[in-house]
């Protein structure tokens, strides 16, 4: 996956050399020159991910080769942002780049910012040569754009292959859905139906229908049958003539005259010709996991076939009981897994060490190279797009439930989910996880009231696979409490149980996302150094630490574009979040906030704003939804799209009337309303066309909400929450 470095880098630089294409007068040509440079090599590094997944390409020199220019666009993603971070610090209004250029374009050619990123753009193009030299040197073509290359064939022995030769003694769970299977193929509809059997590499597909197709009733049922092995490289024409070969084995039939050089229509016409009248079955190969009480017998017969009768001795139960739990069912990581240990001493020392050693003996131990290869199989398969959004469920602690909304934010703010005509980001990013979701690579943990997916997961064996991948790319530095210091080029970092003295060395300029996880204190006077040294950041998450300040150094932060202070300490929001020009997204649910500063209303990129003030002294009551004062000038935020909890009883029919203004608005929250701004509520919700979902709280519970004098709802509402006292809808 080499190309993760590039094709994005390539998407950025496109909206800069168009829309905002004054920020680079004087150096627009050269930013140009570097695009055609990576649009260049994308063809290339395109063909050493194909060749890699295919092991037919192992040169060092090809990685060598790839490693620099991932390098390279390294630089050049950190040079971009520190320019254009520069040139902000130049405007003394902070409204915007484009009103700064017209006002004050011609001073660019003499800032400083401009001549640094000339010298710098200089050493790129030199860097992108040299690495073009040294590949036409050692014979590593550069496709040009667009030329593509066929895509090589796979040399390496498929390990799920394996599966089709296993005996029944080695194999448990699968009575069920093997008599279903086989109930559908038999007493199913006459007409031709397709049966899919899905679910994530490794959880035993192919055993499980390589049982059905062998059965004896099966066989019976049906005039010919045929099993295909469907590769990543397959061809359409070697497929069907497979296909014509077995059909003809099975009822001792020679196959046509010539077959071996038919096209593809001819294959497929004598292929139409040959199954009229007749019942076949073919099974294109490329369920679910096993309950604890099967994956224990899995396990116990692999790992002890040689010793105890195939029982665990009572010393190693419990480790070995940890063990399979770690594989969460999965047939093939159980067998490889006990495989393993079958050849080890029964000791808890050996066993334990690798049970605290599962990732790196992954990686290495060839007796685990099947599990590894088969779930890398599930990724290399992957679109791009959806490469980079899987990825990130390793900045996430093994087993962490994440939350969809808020992963789909980090998505948007890291640039991964691409725009689509009018369709919302929020939108297109719930697309994306759908579909790692279809692939069985996610799985669904809660969904809420309207069908949304709220809480999500991963295996832990993917997981592991996932932090490999992301340090071969260089995709995350996930920093632990066992390290001491971080060297890398990636620009994201994960920090679970670090201690405050390696965070306190830690001061990478170029990194641009970081995400906090059992961090248990944050001085004040280590946050303002810390935020100094993390300028070009973009997406920052604290959720669920003990961060209990936020200082004004928070302003600093010109390219963020997200901030997350879910179930913080923080009480109060320095002014200086005003100076957040590009902040997109910001989650302050359950914090001690209680009002937000009016220099937010100068966030004009601001979607989604969701809060909520919390006091674990308070009383459970109708209103435990506390909301958060919000300046009755919130109307200028004309991006929100998402709004929660506003205390409506603060800025009163001011307020509210402001509220109308938001016109994208798909999701509002208020609470403390009372009776007094009812009919300006009504007219303001007249105005929101876009919205969906509105929750409406009343200041207690003997106070009115009148929404009688709405004449036409939004035409988009899906879903109304009123808590309090209702006056009569309107019909």
């Amino acid at each position: 996956m080499a190309e993760t470095a590039v094709s994005p880098l390539i998407n950025r630089l496109i909206p800069l050399l168009t829309q905002e294409a004054k920020l680079l007068r004087g150096i627009h040509r050269e930013v140009a020159d570097i695009k055609d440079e990576l649009e260049s090599i994308q063809s290339f590094l395109k063909d050493a991910d194909a060749r890699a997944a295919a092991e037919e390409d192992t040169s060092e020199g090809v990685k060598t080769c790839v490693k620099q220019v991932r390098e390279v666009a390294f630089r050049i993603d950190v040079a971009i942002d520190r320019y254009l971070l520069d040139v902000a610090q130049h405007d003394p209004h902070r409204r915007g780049f484009i009103s700064f250029v017209h006002k004050t374009a011609h001073l660019l050619k003499t800032l400083k910012p401009r001549h640094k990123m000339e010298s710098e753009i200089k050493e790129i193009k030199a860097s992108f040569q040299k690495i073009k030299e040294r590949s036409d040197r050692y014979q590593f073509k550069f496709i040009d754009q667009g030329s593509g290359s066929s895509a090589p064939k796979a040399r390496w022995q498929d390990p799920r292959k394996d599966s089709l030769y296993l005996d029944d003694i080695d194999i448990v769970g699968i009575e069920f859905p093997r008599d279903t299977l086989i109930s559908w193929l038999v007493n199913g509809s006459p007409h031709r139906t397709v049966l899919s059997v899905v679910g994530m590499g490794g959880l035993g597909k192919t055993t499980l229908v390589k049982k059905v197709y062998d059965h004896q009733i099966v066989r019976g049922h049906f005039d010919c049958h045929a099993w295909i092995s469907v590769s990543q490289s397959y061809n359409i024409e070697d497929l069907l003539r497979s296909m014509i070969k077995q059909f003809c084995e099975v009822r001792m039939e020679l196959p046509p005259v010539g077959m071996d050089s038919m096209d593809e229509g001819s294959l497929i016409n004598n292929l139409r010709d040959y199954l009229q009248q007749k019942r076949y079955v073919v099974v294109f190969d490329d369920l679910q996991p096993l309950p604890p009480e099967m994956a224990w017998e899995l396990f116990c017969k692999r790992a002890f076939r040689f010793d105890f009768g195939a029982h665990c001795p009572q010393e190693l139960e419990k480790l070995s009981h940890e063990i399979v739990k770690k594989c969460q069912g999965l047939p093939l990581a159980i067998t490889a897994i006990g495989g393993l240990l079958s050849t080890k001493n029964m000791t808890l020392f050996e066993w334990r060490n690798l049970h605290d050693n599962f990732g790196f003996e992954l990686g290495r131990n060839p007796h685990l190279a099947s599990v590894n290869k088969v779930l890398s199989l599930s990724f290399e398969d992957l679109p791009y797009h959806l490469k980079s959004c899987l990825l990130y469920f390793g900045m996430y602690p093994l087993s962490f439930a994440l939350s969809c909304g808020i992963l789909i934010e980090q998505w948007i703010a890291e640039g991964f989910v691409n725009k689509i005509n009018d369709k919302a980001f929020k939108d297109i990013g719930q697309e994306y996880l759908i579909e790692l979701i279809n692939r069985s690579l996610v799985q669904v943990l809660k969904i809420g009231y309207d069908g949304v997916i709220t809480l999500c997961r991963i295996h832990d064996l993917l997981h592991e696979i996932i932090l490999q991948k992301m340090e071969d790319l260089s995709f995350c530095h996930v920093l632990s409490k066992e390290e001491s210091s971080f060297e890398g080029l990636s620009t994201r970092v994960s920090v679970n149980r670090s201690s405050l003295g390696v965070l306190e060395q830690f001061k990478k300029s170029h990194i641009h996302s970081l995400l906090f996880f059992n961090i248990n204190e944050f001085p004040i006077s280590f946050m303002s150094k810390f935020l100094q040294n993390f300028k070009l950041v973009k997406v920052l998450d604290f959720e669920n630490t003990s961060l209990d300040h936020l200082p004004e150094e928070v302003g600093n932060l010109f390219h963020l574009r997200y901030l997350n202070l879910n179930n913080t300490k923080v009480k109060t929001l320095p002014n200086s979040i005003g100076k957040l020009q590009n902040l997109e997204t910001s989650f302050m649910w359950q914090t001690a906030i209680q009002e937000i500063p009016v220099r937010i209303n100068m966030l004009h990129k601001l979607r989604r704003l969701i809060v909520r003030y919390f006091d674990a002294k308070m009383e459970l009551s109708l209103n435990i939804i506390r909301g958060v004062k919000f300046h009755w000038s919130i109307g200028c935020l004309k991006a929100l799209t998402e709004l929660k909890n506003v205390d409506a009883n603060y800025g009163r029919v001011k307020l509210i009337e402001e509220l109308g203004k938001l016109s994208q608005l798909t999701d509002l929250a208020l609470v403390n309303v009372t009776r007094e701004i009812g009919r300006a509520l009504c007219v303001s919700i007249e105005n929101m066309n876009c919205l969906k979902d509105l929750f409406v709280s009343s200041i207690n519970e003997d106070e009115v909400i009148d929404l009688q004098p709405i004449s036409s709802p939004p035409k988009c509402l899906q879903f109304l929450h009123i808590q309090g006292r209702l006056a009569k809808l309107p019909d």
